[in-house]
């Protein structure tokens, strides 16, 4: 249809120009910024193009060192789809396994962003779907979507999980939410989130279904864990620790603790210390800055969003939300926060109210993501 046309046209257009902008600027980057080699990916025998290789940098040396090998030390808090796939198209790409995991996160990200335009179309009209996209791919870590991470392909099995729920096609929930799982830890908050939309939908629906129909179409949503549990029994049968993803985080540094839970108010607590006493600026200040400002912002996103009674994403936003703090540090929050999609409704809704929206949040978010970018492909670790 021409509407279908339309929308095609501009989620192409919007996803090769923020393209060739991200690559322009890591062009610009490895030419005039200053570099730091401790975690630039590189290659003994030269297989990818080097003008790729900044987009592997730091967890991508791990997601092509675990496709090509199988798991190593300290890799298993890595979840298996993502590599899976990358070893899955290495063949195809004639062995470039960089180039084939760029592939699966471009293409992850266009589809990513069709399902979010269609699940806002749900409730908003087209100005609020368009903005939405616009200032998720603004968003100061979005260069994350065009990187070896998993940023894109979680979030459109993310966005899919929701939309097909929302349009109730609830076996396409249970395939999207299992391979979720799979890919992010967090993928496991979906399985409360959606159960919370499955029961909104039985009071909300003008046609109540009959008990048995409606407990039939719970039975999909048992698939989604079924990532997690299966990833679970893999580590438990070959390393004999079926949670050892959470128990090598401290080997990450980033000042995350395994051992106990840490309080939302104390880390903030921390981070008000650390901006106090820092004298002067250097890449980990910035680093928390970021950290503290996204802390604040999807704190407040979180609690909108509840009151506008979303609340079956805020069920997830805030479980993804909550979970990273509870190891004392907003450590790579910012990039998490991709994956906490109604927050980017949230700003696209005001910013058609509110004139300083429009103005204030492209101000903030443009200046952080380029400078964001440049640090994380010069090799500064970032989030």
């Amino acid at each position: 249809s021409r509407c279908s046309k339309k929308l095609l046209l501009f989620l192409l257009s919007v996803f090769v120009i923020w393209q060739v902008l991200i690559s322009g600027l890591i062009a610009f980057g490895e030419r005039y910024f200053p570099t730091t080699k401790e975690y630039l990916y590189t290659e003994k025998q030269v297989v990818n193009s080097s003008w790729l290789w900044s987009r592997a940098n730091f967890d991508g040396i791990h997601y092509l060192d675990i496709a090509r090998k199988g798991y190593g030390i300290y890799q298993q808090s890595f979840f298996p789809l993502y590599p899976k796939l990358i070893e899955a198209l290495t063949p195809i790409f004639h062995g470039q396994n960089l180039v084939a995991s760029l592939f699966i996160s471009a293409i992850s990200l266009f589809f990513a962003l069709l399902f979010f335009y269609k699940l806002i179309r749900l409730d908003c009209q087209k100005s609020v779907a368009k903005r939405a996209i616009i200032y998720l791919l603004i968003f100061p870590t979005a260069f994350y979507f065009t990187a070896v991470y998993t940023e894109s392909l979680f979030l459109m099995l993310v966005l899919a999980s929701f939309y097909f729920a929302r349009t109730k096609h609830w076996w396409l929930v249970g395939i999207f939410g299992f391979l979720a799982t799979s890919t992010r830890l967090p993928g496991i908050f979906l399985f409360p989130a959606l159960i919370v939309e499955w029961w909104q939908q039985g009071f909300t629906s003008r046609q109540q279904p009959a008990a048995r129909e409606k407990l039939f179409t719970l039975i999909p949503l048992l698939f989604i864990p079924l990532g997690l549990i299966g990833y679970m029994s893999y580590l438990a049968i070959n390393f004999r620790d079926p949670i050892l993803f959470l128990h090598i985080q401290p080997y990450f540094g980033a000042g995350k603790t395994a051992t106990k839970l840490v309080l939302l108010y104390q880390v903030f607590w921390r981070y008000l210390k650390m901006l106090v006493t820092c004298q002067k600026f250097t890449s980990t200040y910035f680093v928390v800055i970021l950290e503290f400002l996204t802390g604040v912002a999807f704190l407040f996103l979180t609690i909108f969003a509840y009151l506008r009674r979303w609340f079956s994403y805020v069920t997830f936003m805030a479980l993804a939300y909550i979970t990273p703090t509870l190891t004392g540090t907003f450590s790579s929050l910012p990039r998490y926060a991709l994956a906490l999609f109604p927050g980017f409704i949230l700003f696209a809704i005001w910013a058609e109210k509110y004139k300083w929206v429009r103005i204030l949040y492209p101000l903030i978010a443009t200046p952080l993501l380029i400078l964001s970018l440049l640090f994380f492909t010069r090799g500064f670790w970032l989030a």
